[in-house]
């Protein structure tokens, strides 16, 4: 018989009541059989249609679900409701669960703030993937740094002819080298000078490479003159403000004979770009010596270059080698510096991608770093909170909850499903949970400006962004199902006779996996306590250490090469000055931030046999030796009265020491010409803690230098930079006297060192803080287990101490357990960490005894209150059970 439409049934099955369904549906198969035999099979069709329309009826239909629905809601809003009560009943026990884990999702939003802001440096490009930066390679022993990025002028050139791949290339200067760096700064039409950096010389492409946007003038002409100057907006509202500068002048160090032409304004740079510059200055046409563009001397440039799409790498650095095979070597063969065999076996080159900059540390450039090791370090601490913090969190639930055993008997008694017990008990956990996280994320904005004072940022909570909110909800109800597994699916499988019988005694019994907790909580409280006194002593370490020269009362006059031929003038006003000791100039000091010069030395005489030694060649003046108080061990220091010593040098420990000079006074050494060896000065350390000290030349210098350094005497330091500021004015009177002391920059150097300091410190202190909540929690919680217990050891006659010692000796248990799992652990990720730095302390015993007393001082201030007080109450108030 044919079958009436499958489509009709299925609407009719749809809404017709359960209890009546099978019977009419019975009906309509007669029905249509019926249309079959008298109509055409369309006219059956919609004879049926019609009849089961006409079913469509409020009598016949199965019941609206909104009622179970609100049934639902109803339920879980008594759920709530009872949740509520439940935490007010006990208000403090709640504070401390809530609290811990409130604590916990802000540092955890904090650190995952700083994480993701870190992660994001360089990835605005929309070309991203196909920038690269070129690199050196180097596998000799000797090199401390085996990566880094200036190369000869003429290799942006090269790249552009020889090589189809690449689509653009450009250079980039931005070390403290002729205008790169800082600078004096003016309109031409003013005579003040104001101080300014962020300077760097740029190829005109690079405003392409880089995809910098353009408010005036456009990135194919902003840089094409010679003499052009690009300025960022912030600099051009601040010195044109409401104009348009392109075309007009400005001047640089007062040099005004020859002015540089605003050929554009460029967007400042976004707060997570490696290139962080405020003036682009042409390369156009730019020749800084007499052959400079076409000589294979000399490595001063950052070369970048954007390649065409699907470009093989690896293989377009393996053709990168015929730089090195064609135009490198063969120009130190020429010269024969015997540094053409070096090269050939330990220089390659490769192509670094424009993102992994920022957390490349080991690249020897000038740009800001920080470090993909700090990065993965916070994170991990991040995820530690949080989980100390939920852990915390689900101790306290599960461990409460074990009072409410009679309460599950009762409901069951009465009637309750087990079904409604999971639903109570995971509704409580999810509303605790939701209220913490809430807590937390107010917590967070709250301490926000403090977080960035220690990281050194400058974040904000992303409150408008799609995801935060889903995620908070998201982490909120995990932990909450968590911390309400236990109740909820264990307690709610006791019979009612044996809970109200008070045949379950529960609590204690039930404590391994809470003592597994306890002790994870402070194993991690124990490594991040002994990581914050390993990092403290490393840095002090560092700032105390004897580095070989005097760093205190040291005042840096900086911008000082403006003063051309007036600088030996000044420095003889300077002189005069009873509080000033001391004064002498140079563009290189012991510092991070000033100015470093490699080169290749050898003996006179032995160049075609010794490989050069690489080492820095430092221009002084002739007291900066006295007056930095570097010991001279052998031999004379410079004389401005002594002719002959134009053609000398100085040389430290390790230079003689790699040349194989025993007796180095006399001697004679080269790079580009030669020098009468006249002394030698005992290593003093001018580069980061992390390298060996490193061989130094040093030559006479004479006339200007970026920094004349004066020692002060001491006294009113206020007194003593007023009168500076005197005698600056005398010289520089449109000019400010702009200064800083040398122990603060020397300390500057290890901002990356002293931010992992504070956060290991400030990590630590959360960890002990919220380990030390929950073991609040615990012993009040236990405290309340064992009254009765504690009450019949006393009317037996236990004394205070020995009831003291029970109800304490279990947690110093559990932190010995922690202490032994903790010291390894700890020992193995800073030993690591100490390897970075040549010169480190030893990771010695007394850091993880006092690591673990810290810990057990304070766990045991923490547990002695709820022990002191069931120990010191009257056992007649729980043997009566009031």
């Amino acid at each position: 018989m044919p079958q009436p439409p499958k489509y009709l049934l299925q609407f009719f099955r749809w809404f017709c009541h359960p209890d009546y369904a099978e019977d009419i549906e019975g009906d309509l198969h007669e029905k249509y059989e019926h249309y079959s035999l008298s109509h055409s099979k369309r006219k059956a069709d919609w004879l049926f249609f019609w009849s089961v329309l006409s079913l469509f009826r409020p009598s016949l239909m199965r019941p609206i679900s909104i009622f179970k629905n609100l049934n639902h809601l109803f339920m879980l809003r008594q759920n709530l409701k009872i949740g509520y009560r439940n935490l007010l009943k006990d208000k403090g026990y709640s504070a401390i669960k809530i609290g811990g884990f409130a604590i916990g999702i802000a540092a955890f939003l904090l650190i995952l703030l700083f994480v993701q802001n870190e992660l994001s440096y360089d990835q605005h490009y929309q070309n991203g993937d196909r920038i690269y930066r070129l690199l050196h390679n180097s596998t000799n022993p000797e090199y401390q740094i085996k990566r880094w990025t200036n190369f000869q002028a003429p290799v942006g050139k090269l790249l552009k002819e020889e090589y189809p791949e690449i689509e653009k290339v450009g250079r980039l200067i931005i070390r403290d080298w002729y205008l790169a760096g800082d600078n004096q700064f003016r309109r031409s039409d003013q005579k003040q000078n104001n101080y300014e950096d962020g300077f760097a010389y740029a190829d005109p492409e690079l405003l392409d490479i880089f995809e910098i946007p353009m408010v005036y003038g456009t990135q194919k002409d902003a840089l094409s003159s010679p003499y052009s100057i690009v300025l960022s907006k912030s600099k051009a509202e601040k010195y044109f403000p409401g104009e348009n500068p392109v075309g007009k002048t400005i001047v640089l160090n007062d040099y005004s004979k020859q002015p540089f032409t605003v050929g554009g304004v460029m967007k400042d740079f976004p707060p997570t770009s490696t290139l962080d510059f405020n003036f682009l200055i042409t390369l156009t046409d730019v020749e800084f010596w007499d052959g400079e563009q076409t000589s294979w001397c000399c490595n001063n440039y950052e070369a970048y270059i954007q390649v065409k799409p699907d470009t093989d790498i690896s293989a377009l650095e393996q053709k990168l080698l015929a730089i090195r095979d064609n135009y490198m070597i063969p120009y130190h063969v020429n010269q024969k510096t015997h540094y053409d065999e070096i090269l050939k076996k330990h220089r390659t080159f490769s192509l670094q991608p424009m993102g992994d900059i920022y957390l490349s540390s080991d690249v020897g450039d000038d740009f800001k770093h920080s470090s993909f090791n700090i990065v993965h370090l916070f994170g991990v601490i991040a995820v530690f909170i949080l989980l100390l913090a939920c852990i915390n969190f689900i101790n306290l639930f599960t461990a409460k909850s074990a009072n409410r055993a009679k309460e599950v008997g009762v409901r069951k008694v009465v009637g309750s499903f087990r079904s409604d017990l999971i639903k109570q008990f995971l509704s409580e956990s999810i509303l605790y949970s939701s209220i913490s996280v809430i807590l937390g994320a107010m917590l967070a904005s709250i301490i926000l400006p403090y977080f960035n004072q220690l990281s050194g940022k400058n974040l904000e909570l992303p409150l408008t962004v799609w995801w935060l909110a889903p995620a908070l909800a998201g982490l909120a109800f995990l932990i909450g199902l968590l911390a309400g597994a236990y109740p909820a699916f264990y307690l709610s499988t006791f019979k009612p006779i044996n809970v109200l019988k008070g045949n379950l005694s529960l609590g204690a019994k039930n404590s391994s996996l809470r003592n597994g907790m306890v002790i994870f909580q402070f194993t991690i409280s124990i490594i991040l306590v002994v990581s914050a006194l390993v990092v403290y002593s490393q840095m002090q370490f560092i700032l105390n250490k004897e580095v070989g020269f005097d760093k205190e009362k040291m005042l840096l006059i900086r911008g000082a090469g403006t003063l051309g031929e007036k600088t030996d003038a000044f420095k003889a006003e300077l002189q005069r000055l009873p509080m000033v000791k001391g004064v002498t100039n140079s563009s290189y000091l012991p510092i991070a931030g000033t100015l470093r010069n490699g080169n290749s030395f050898t003996i006179e005489g032995r160049q075609q046999i010794d490989k050069g030694v690489g080492g820095q060649a430092w221009w002084v003046a002739d007291n900066y030796i006295p007056t930095m108080k570097i010991n001279l061990l052998k031999g004379r220091n410079f004389s401005s009265e002594m002719a002959g010593d134009t053609a000398t040098c100085i040389i430290n420990q390790k230079m003689a020491e790699k040349l194989g000079l025993d007796n180095p006074v006399g001697s004679q050494i080269r790079n580009w010409r030669a020098w009468n060896v006249i002394g030698v000065v005992e290593d003093f350390h001018f580069e980061d803690m992390k390298w060996e000290i490193r061989p130094l030349v040093m030559f006479r210098g004479r006339g200007a230098a970026a920094i004349v350094v004066a020692k002060l005497k001491g006294g009113d330091l206020n007194k003593s930079i007023a009168a500076v500021n005197d005698v600056w004015d005398q010289f520089m009177p449109n000019q400010p006297l702009r200064y800083s002391f040398m122990d603060e920059d020397y300390a500057g150097m290890y901002q990356e060192v002293n931010r992992t300091k504070n956060v290991f410190a400030t990590c630590a202190g959360l960890a002990i803080l919220i380990a030390c909540l929950g073991l609040l929690g615990l012993s009040t919680f236990m405290a309340e287990q064992r009254s009765k217990e504690i009450s019949i050891r006393k009317v037996l006659g236990a004394s205070i101490g020995n009831l003291f010692g029970l109800l304490t000796a279990n947690y110093l248990k559990l932190i010995g357990i922690s202490l032994v799992i903790g010291i390894p652990i700890s020992w193995y990720l800073m030993q690591n960490w100490l390897e970075d730095y040549t010169y480190r302390i030893p990771i010695v015993w007394w850091f993880f005894v006092g690591a673990g007393a810290v810990v057990a001082v304070i766990a045991l201030l923490t547990v002695s209150q709820q022990a002191l007080k069931l120990a010191f109450s009257n056992p007649t108030q729980f043997l009566k059970g009031e």
